[in-house]
């Protein structure tokens, strides 16, 4: 299960990277880089990729492709903020699911979680929630909110959330500055209570600060913002005054970039674990 997965390596030091596919071909560069790494990993997916894949579909995809690289790697529902779209996702055999109550108050909060780890429990599914404010793409990174250590002890223990994605001074989509982490916030958390920690928005973070902050307790790492970047501007480099139509020779270099991309934030996640 991928709990226990999370927390075995919390206790090491250690830290899964959790990346967003959006169509086969960052699907399979994803892949490629966890197999060239022998590395696990999560598979994000938001309704947006759901609703542009098709839901059967991309699980089946994802499903295939791991096991054609023969990559050990669990399927994640990103940011959801619908009970019944967590409901369908957990029928078509998703491994985790993400509830984000996190702009509503903090009961409010606390009862929709509630209500989601009950029904992943009757699949033993994994669900992860967010507490504090990390900006959404388009939303001011202005605002602050960050999580309260005594607050996540409470709705860790009100909910039986397995995983908290908290608010530490990351934000979704790239930085405008230079991103600043609170670690001592995230010590404190991790202090206060047992739940697996995520970090979100990981995009533009640099290497070092992620491997303080895995090794200060973040065991989940999200990647998505750097991956359709580097896609789509790989794709626009081929597509520029190239008179070639055959997508089976544009896209792979796409994907090689994608590739290079997770395979490089793999190595940052691998090299915590090893030297702690």
């Amino acid at each position: 299960m991928l709990h226990k997965h999370l927390q075995s390596l919390q206790s090491k030091h250690g830290a899964l990277l959790a990346t967003n596919f959006y169509n086969f071909e960052t699907l399979k560069g994803i892949i490629q880089s966890a197999a060239a790494a022998d590395s696990p990993l999560i598979l994000q997916l938001t309704r947006s990729s759901i609703d542009y894949i098709g839901l059967k579909t991309a699980v089946q995809m994802a499903r295939a492709t791991l096991r054609e690289y023969n990559v050990t790697g669990w399927i994640h529902l990103d940011h959801s903020d619908s009970y019944d779209l967590i409901q369908q996702c957990l029928d078509a055999g998703f491994d985790s699911v993400m509830i984000d109550a996190s702009e509503k108050s903090f009961d409010e909060n606390i009862a929709i979680t509630r209500k989601v780890v009950l029904l992943a429990e009757r699949y033993n599914a994994h669900v992860e929630a967010e507490l504090g404010y990390v900006a959404k793409l388009g939303q001011s990174t202005a605002m602050t909110g960050f999580t309260d250590p005594q607050q996540a002890m409470q709705f860790v223990e009100a909910t039986g959330v397995h995983a908290l994605a908290i608010a530490i001074g990351s934000a979704h989509g790239f930085y405008t500055a230079a991103p600043k982490l609170d670690m001592n916030r995230l010590t404190a958390i991790r202090e206060s209570t047992n739940a697996s920690l995520v970090l979100h928005g990981s995009s533009g973070i640099p290497s070092d600060m992620l491997r303080e902050a895995i090794l200060r307790g973040i065991c989940k790492i999200n990647l998505a913002t750097e991956i359709k970047n580097i896609f789509i501007k790989t794709l626009q480099d081929q597509l520029r005054n190239n008179p070639e139509i055959d997508l089976r020779k544009v896209f792979p270099p796409a994907i090689e970039a994608v590739s290079k991309l997770v395979g490089d934030k793999l190595q940052t996640v691998k090299t915590v674990q090893a030297s702690a």
